[in-house]
């Protein structure tokens, strides 16, 4: 059920209710992950701990081309259609203002020079843009695939308030899973086919129009692509950077898979010490300040919360204290892209007393945001977990521009859902704290 603009009541109350008795879906397991092995929605296998591995060889061999089945969600996770709608329009929007934000180096320079030496990991990413800027290198393209993260805002304690997604983060390095989000969507139509969702639905429906088509299996690969031709050598190749030991591969090969077969593109995979090892370059308000428009700004702003500096200054000041006081509203997260180590609640006042004033500026204080928890079922290594989760929607941004700052894509680029257990912090699916979800939008 669904109308132009909920309330929180009527979102949680409109959303279906799933069973908690897993007996009544295990007959659905087997052609679930048979499902998920025949449309490559897998992961590789971790590897056994010294005391469970053997000195055979060949073991050893299986164990390396080992793959389980992703982990996912039994059935979609609901999502307000007004505000899954409106964050997926907002996309290009904020595509266009990290641009702008990237190529204003006086801007840069002002606002990363406060964070000091708090953060050496941060501290080097800035000394090295710092030199790439003083090089006046010019590129030929600029290709941005960027992931806008929001949590749903619904208080049960502001029943007569709507909804709302706020953002919790603008991942531009570590925008995963758009190969396997896609292919989840596919897995929850084909489970609503099938089985109509028999046992699970204890109350209301699930309607085929409720679950958004998802394009983030496509459009990464093309957007690559139209970057490449901007680039100008057919002979070149896409390097991907990969992490040693990476279990996340087959959502990175679809990517590789869509440039052969669609663009002729050959993708080569690098972890950054073979980088380093084998390659070489060549030698040869801010947001109407970035945007121009005043429309676009406000828009952008309805999807933050409140975020506040901790270093010395009179606002970060009052921001520590007012953390120190009541930690049950705020998370801290470290100024760094690429997700974790963040702290909540009760567990802020003795992270940040044990800080330095020179260390707290590597950190940010955010307003925390309340989502409601669902009760939905989880499946993972072929096993039905039941029990109450909270989803976070990520929605994809493509961005590429030419030499001469003229824009050749900005649009959506397909979403993903990522959903875990409510008394769960963390939300990576590869670390084992979450799941790939897909909207139910209502």
């Amino acid at each position: 059920m669904s109308k132009l603009s909920l309330t929180n009541s009527e979102f949680l109350s409109f959303r279906p209710k799933y069973t908690s008795d897993l007996s009544k879906l295990q007959r659905y397991v087997g052609a679930a992950v048979d499902w998920e092995a025949t449309h490559g929605l897998l992961f590789k296998a971790p590897k056994p701990s010294c005391d469970q591995s053997s000195n055979s060889s060949s073991k050893e061999g299986w164990m390396e081309s080992a793959l389980i089945p992703a982990p996912v969600s039994f059935a979609p996770s609901p999502i307000p259609r007004q505000e899954f709608e409106k964050v997926v329009a907002l996309q290009p929007t904020l595509n266009q203002l990290f641009d702008k934000v990237s190529k204003d180096h006086e801007f840069l320079i002002s606002t990363l020079n406060s964070l000091g030496s708090a953060d050496e990991f941060t501290s080097r990413i800035f000394t090295m843009y710092v030199q790439l800027h003083s090089l006046g290198v010019k590129k030929p393209a600029v290709i941005g695939i960027h992931r806008s993260d929001y949590l749903i805002h619904a208080p049960d304690n502001e029943p007569d308030a709507s909804p709302k997604a706020k953002q919790v983060e603008f991942n531009t390095i570590a925008s995963s899973f758009a190969s396997l989000s896609s292919i989840v969507g596919n897995f929850h139509r084909y489970m609503l086919g099938r089985t109509g969702y028999k046992g699970l639905l204890e109350d209301g429906d699930i309607l085929k129009d409720q679950l958004p088509e998802n394009e983030s299996l496509t459009s990464i690969g093309d957007a690559l692509a139209s970057g490449f031709k901007l680039y100008g050598n057919k002979d070149a190749v896409i390097v991907m950077v990969v992490q040693p030991g990476e279990r996340n591969v087959y959502d990175q090969r679809w990517i590789e898979t869509r440039l052969w077969e669609r663009h002729n593109i050959a993708v080569v995979r690098m972890t950054f010490a073979e980088i380093n090892d084998k390659c070489a370059t060549d030698s040869e308000s801010r947001l109407f300040m970035f945007l121009g428009d005043a429309d676009k700004a406000a828009f952008v702003r309805g999807c933050f919360v409140g975020l506040y500096p901790l270093d010395e200054s009179a606002e970060g000041i009052k921001a520590y204290q007012d953390a120190i006081s009541n930690p049950a509203n705020y998370v801290v997260k470290p100024q760094r892209e690429g997700g974790g180590y963040n702290t909540y609640g009760n567990d802020i006042p003795s992270l940040l007393k044990g800080l330095s004033e020179e260390e707290r500026k590597a950190y940010i204080l955010m307003d925390l945001i309340r989502a409601p928890g669902f009760k939905n079922v989880l499946l993972r290594e072929g096993k039905l977990i039941a029990g109450e989760v909270v989803s976070e929607l990520g929605i994809y941004g493509i961005w590429v521009s030419d030499a001469n700052d003229n824009v050749v894509v900005n649009r959506h680029g397909g979403h993903l859902l990522r959903t875990k257990a409510s008394d769960v912090y963390e939300g990576g699916v590869a670390a084992g704290f979450a799941v790939i979800d897909s909207p139910l939008l209502v």
